[in-house]
């Protein structure tokens, strides 16, 4: 069977117009298999423990597209090696963050994309990038939590918005403030009268991601956290994973539990 897997410009060439479709700025670049160290510090932040990291386990990283927004969020392409067309993509943990930061954290874990960059975006954006910035949200806050304590004067407690997914797809909040419920309002939130909450349809995903991300910003530069929770618990996976290599592993159990 051909190694279709192993393409440098078919992977380059992917990334190169998945960046291009991203909503907001993004930039991609391709490190070769001569890019030794980089790959292998690239696979050691990479903020996964599912699908990717199961990837990682099989075979090493031989090649990836960084794909980097004008914020520093960082996304990976990889290729699959499970011999379907398309790639594998993941979050890249931030480099400037306290490993404990990622204590308890859930991953945002990794998707699948078939190997149409156009329709491979609208996924990326209607499902992996708003997971990932709320994951980001929330280990920068814990982040400010450790520095505080280790500067002696306790926890900070700033305001947090928590954004929740209801089955139809849409987006529910009940803000505390009326700063908040003007930033949502302005993003696309709706106000319920009856039950005092904020509903964001779910019905343009992307479009849903993109009020997201600006909600999220707008709330950050007030000082106001935000975070994606589901009602449930993801069910648990029916196999477990391969181990994963000894570096990639410790690596990714001092990020989570």
């Amino acid at each position: 069977m051909p190694d279709h897997y192993f393409d440098p410009g078919r992977l380059a060439s992917f990334a190169d117009v998945l960046a291009s479709e991203l909503p907001g700025t993004w930039s991609s670049t391709y490190h070769p298999p001569e890019h030794k160290d980089d790959l292998a510090e690239l696979a050691d932040h990479i903020w996964d423990m599912d699908l990717v990291a199961e990837s990682l386990a099989m075979r090493p990283l031989r090649h990836a597209a960084v794909l980097t927004r004008e914020d520093g969020t960082q996304l990976v392409v990889l290729d699959r090696h499970d011999q379907r067309y398309g790639f594998l993509i993941a979050a890249v943990a931030p480099r400037d963050i306290p490993t404990e930061a990622f204590r308890g954290m859930r991953e945002p874990d990794g998707i699948a994309l078939s190997d149409d960059p156009f329709l491979s975006a609208e996924l990326v954006a209607g499902d992996l990038l708003s997971r990932y910035d709320a994951a980001l949200a929330q280990v920068r806050h814990n982040a400010t939590d450790l520095t505080a304590n280790s500067a002696g004067i306790g926890p900070s407690q700033p305001e947090r918005v928590i954004l929740i997914w209801q089955a139809d797809g849409s987006l529910t909040a009940a803000p505390a403030t009326d700063t908040v419920a003007a930033v949502l309002l302005a993003n696309g939130f709706v106000h319920d009268e009856q039950t005092g909450t904020y509903r964001l349809s779910g019905d343009d995903t992307a479009a849903q991601a993109r009020a997201v991300r600006q909600t999220g910003a707008q709330l950050a530069a007030q000082g106001i956290t935000t975070a994606l929770q589901h009602p449930t618990a993801r069910p648990a996976p029916t196999a477990s994973a391969p181990a994963m290599p000894s570096s990639q592993a410790r690596t990714a159990t001092a990020r989570t539990r």
